[in-house]
């Protein structure tokens, strides 16, 4: 009986990653695999919790407007799309790598917020203060390690 109940949430699973797919926005590209996301959303957990992120478009906006440099994280299912369509657009005119994940829920909850985030800006500085030297080089190679994959997912695209 213990098999069939894992089999069970396994099943489970798979139905959400299905509907997960059939959200996604058409211009979803480049949209993460399921490595590259898993590991983006970590590198958003942990800037979370080191205060280098930026939640929302508005933020995200404002401060890549401002000449700040950093990694756009962007949901994939977000309806309607019109509210995000700019971004990209802003990032690739600063020379910012993007990616796109397939969750907007999913990317809250490594955001460290309960409601549902359509993009995040991720730097490698806080804001406010600094950052311990081992905790900022730890977040620095996450960081480069996830920008580099991004950067190959972008070339093979274009």
């Amino acid at each position: 009986m213990g098999g069939s109940d894992s089999e069970v949430e396994k099943s489970a699973q798979k139905e959400k990653e299905k509907k997960k797919m059939q959200a996604l926005a058409p211009i979803a590209k480049p949209l993460a695999g399921k490595k590259l996301c898993k590991r983006t959303l970590k590198l958003v957990r942990r800037a979370a919790e080191h205060k280098c992120l930026k939640r929302g478009v508005k933020e995200v906006v404002k401060s890549i407007r401002r000449g700040h440099k950093g990694f756009c994280v962007i949901a994939g299912n977000i309806s309607p799309i019109d509210v995000i369509t700019h971004v990209p657009v802003l990032c690739e005119e600063s020379d910012i790598p993007y990616v796109y994940v397939p969750s907007k829920e999913d990317l809250a909850g490594a955001g460290a917020t309960k409601r549902p985030t359509c993009c995040v800006l991720v730097q490698t500085k806080p804001s406010k203060g600094e950052l311990e030297q081992g905790e900022q080089e730890k977040l620095k190679s996450d960081y480069d390690q996830v920008v580099s994959e991004v950067n190959e997912l972008t070339a093979s695209l274009f």
